[in-house]
């Protein structure tokens, strides 16, 4: 009996098998049927309306060769892919104009990088073409020729970091894992663009400028937004994405390697890091005496290997070095370590008021990616007379200062762009002395604040975010804001705050720290009437002091008291994405702390 009702159940799974066949079979043989008649029905429908708009492509009789008929399926889907993903973005006819015209070249956009790297062509392109209608303006004065060489240095690192988006993307088979350098670079490039224009006095010049550069604006932001756009989509599904079409898309994640670190770093740099006494071996030493290989850090990085493989060593023996010294861009993975802050220093004294443009007035600048900083000095001895005169101008990204101190007045630190961590640095000035559209963070920290001239008040903090979806905050954590001795004696008649919005969607937090009474109790200043009070971010968590008390704390839309869960964004890890490199082996000790305190 067991036998005769295996039999049978074998025989009904047959049976059941072929009825199953045979119903995939109708089904494909009905799918097949209907895809084709669409197919047809779309080619009938496009050559209908070549023939009833008199369209003559090729045979001089008003209709299409076959060759010239493009598939409605393929168009609906282009068209309907650039209006969802500009749908995201504050300048949606400037976008679905621009990726239109350039996904004409693209025979479909069905994958996310198809549309990214279109959207970022589009803000190449558009930089390129604002830029190339400039050379017919007339820069009659020595400070607009001045700042228009600035205004070609700026653009040429624009160019360059729009280019290393688009690759980037291509390169990619995750966008996800590209999504933070993304961010990182564009809005850098938003950054240059405001600086270029800044960089102009004021009147016709100026004016005719920021028009020009408009376009090129709007499609960088609009570049931005679709980056954020896609990421929002891919971390709604566990997919792959790597071949699938826009709507239907691969899962976020942190811009990591297999080994949980990012692709971009060397196999040295992955190395993780032990708590350590400094184990710096000098590629080169300076010193003033003759002791080292040179006597000035700018003959030392002039003597650096183009292409160096590994971090270059310079080490700066105790002494003032009165030079201008700027790290290159391509000087990359330099480290320079001095005998203390207050042994050796750097110095200068350019400043705005002697006639020269803010930008050019650091007497040290960091332009190459990965430059460490270990106990140095840098200051500007300008005085708050001269008003801007930066000490330190830091462009270079994943970029370390520790234990180093930065001495100024006004705009001691310009934080101007990417990713950047101080930690344990001493940094002095009045007015808006940490200033820039870096993503950076001050941990640990003394902000001293000076006495400035008579009719001015102090102000820590001048962020200048541009656009709403930038990645860039100033963030001081666990950091102590207190007066300079030369201010005690009127910090009462002095007003001091924590920042003012140089930008539109300014963005500074402060967090963890002491503030001691020099600051106002209203915290934060504006910058012209209303502008930037609602659309800016400045936000305080867990503070403490005399001048940390919130009750009478300025009202305005964009300031908040935040709690825990929202600090935690602005910490070393989601913030900079410090996990990835801060972990590095640099021959230093580096205490990072990753989390609120």
């Amino acid at each position: 009996m067991a036998f005769q009702d295996f039999g049978h159940l074998s025989e009904r799974r047959r049976i059941e098998r072929q009825q199953r066949f045979k119903k995939r079979i109708y089904i494909g043989a009905v799918s097949a049927v209907v895809v084709i008649l669409l197919v047809a029905v779309g080619v009938f429908a496009a050559v209908t309306r070549s023939d009833d708009h008199g369209n003559d492509n090729g045979n001089g009789n008003g209709q299409k060769t076959a060759a010239a008929v493009k598939p409605q399926k393929q168009v609906s889907h282009n068209d309907k892919a650039i209006k969802t993903i500009c749908s995201a973005t504050d300048y949606k006819q400037t976008c679905e104009n621009s990726l239109s015209k350039l996904s004409r070249s693209n025979s479909t956009l069905s994958q996310p990088k198809d549309l990214l790297k279109v959207a970022i062509s589009a803000a190449s392109d558009g930089l390129q073409k604002a830029f190339g209608k400039t050379v017919t303006f007339k820069f009659d004065t020595p400070e607009e020729k001045d700042a228009y060489e600035d205004c070609k240095v700026l653009m040429q690192n624009a160019k360059e970091e729009l280019e290393a988006s688009i690759s980037q993307v291509s390169a990619s088979n995750k966008l996800s894992s590209v999504t933070q350098e993304l961010n990182n670079w564009l809005s850098a490039v938003m950054s240059y663009q405001a600086t270029c224009i800044d960089g102009f006095p004021e009147g016709p010049l100026k004016t005719n400028m920021e028009k020009t550069f408009k376009s090129a604006k709007e499609l960088t932001s609009n570049a931005l937004a679709i980056v954020s756009k896609v990421t929002s989509i891919l971390s709604s599904f566990d997919l792959t994405g790597a071949n699938r079409h826009l709507l239907a898309q691969e899962s976020s994640g942190p811009s990591l390697a297999n080994n949980g670190l990012p692709i971009w770093m060397t196999r040295e740099d992955r190395r993780v890091l032990k708590p350590k006494e400094s184990n710096l071996t000098p590629n080169a030493v300076v010193a003033k005496d003759g002791s080292g290989n040179f006597t000035t850090i700018s003959a030392a990085l002039a003597a650096m290997p183009p292409k160096y493989p590994g971090r270059y060593v310079i080490y700066v023996k105790e002494g003032v070095y009165d030079e201008t010294v700027t790290v290159e861009r391509k000087m990359q993975n330099v480290t320079m370590y001095g005998e203390g802050s207050r042994k050796t220093i750097v110095t200068g004294n350019k400043n705005f008021v002697d006639g020269v443009r803010t930008f050019q007035t650091a007497s040290f600048v960091a332009l190459g990616d990965g430059f460490v900083a270990v106990s140095m000095g840098f200051r500007n001895t300008a005085g708050p007379e001269k008003h801007q005169a930066v000490a330190i101008r830091v462009q270079s990204d994943r970029s370390i200062f520790l234990n180093c101190r930065m001495d100024g007045y006004q705009d001691t630190v310009y934080a101007q762009t990417h990713r950047q961590f101080f930690r344990g640095c001493v940094i002095t000035g009045t007015i808006d002395f940490i200033f820039g559209d870096a993503s950076a963070i001050f941990q640990n920290c003394l902000i001293t604040v000076r006495k400035p001239l008579d009719n001015q008040q102090n102000i820590v903090t001048a962020q200048g975010r541009t656009d709403k979806r930038e990645t860039t905050g100033i963030v001081l954590q666990n950091c102590r804001i207190l007066p300079d001795q030369d201010l005690i004696p009127t910090k009462t008649q002095v007003k001091s705050y924590l920042g003012r919005p140089w930008k539109e969607f300014s963005r500074t937090i402060v967090m963890e720290s002491t503030i001691e009474d020099l600051i106002q109790p209203q915290g934060w200043l504006p910058w012209e009437g209303n502008f930037a009070l609602s659309t800016l971010y400045y936000a305080e968590y867990n503070n403490k002091g005399p001048g940390a008390a919130l009750s009478a704390r300025v009202k305005w839309p964009g300031y908040k008291v935040i709690e825990k869960e929202e600090a935690v964004k602005y910490t070393v890890g989601p913030f900079i994405q410090g996990d990835d490199w801060l972990k590095a082996d640099y021959g230093i000790s580096l205490p990072v702390h990753f989390g609120l305190y």
